[in-house]
């Protein structure tokens, strides 16, 4: 998930400039920027770039949606620990503190990933917007 988070950050401040530099150059060479071919033009072109800024964005949101469910596997398999620790040595807290622990530490490491993926999301969702309102801007109409 971060690897995808950072691959995106770093398209926007490197290849996503170059494909708005291109797309604007396109549009200031062209003669014609009112018509209706026009517009579906740069309708093209927004989609087009808009397309590879929002790649992966998808995937990371599936990912962060998963990672509790990781956590909650985790939690499982701690607590048959606990229920395995309970069979051999009956009541004995210590044997059932290392199950516990096996059960809580997934579960928060889940946690942890999920919300701090869910914050570098919000902020990725917001530079990806803040740059296509950019691109459709930088492509004026007459």
């Amino acid at each position: 998930m971060w690897a995808l988070i950072f691959e995106r950050l770093w398209f926007i401040r490197t290849e996503h400039k170059e494909d708005v530099r291109e797309a604007v150059s396109y549009w200031q060479r062209r003669e014609e920027t009112s018509s209706w071919n026009a517009q579906m033009m740069r309708q093209r072109i927004i989609s087009e770039v808009g397309l590879r800024l929002t790649q992966n964005m998808s995937f990371i949101k599936t990912l962060i949606s998963l990672l509790p469910l990781l956590g909650l596997l985790g939690t499982v398999t701690g607590m048959v620990q606990v229920f395995e620790a309970m069979t051999y040595s009956g009541g004995n807290a210590r044997s059932m503190a290392a199950g516990v622990s096996a059960a809580t530490i997934p579960t928060m490491s889940g946690m942890v990933a999920t919300l701090s993926g869910v914050l570098a999301n919000t902020f990725l969702s917001s530079k990806v917007a803040k740059e296509e309102t950019l691109m459709e801007d930088s492509l004026a109409m007459e």
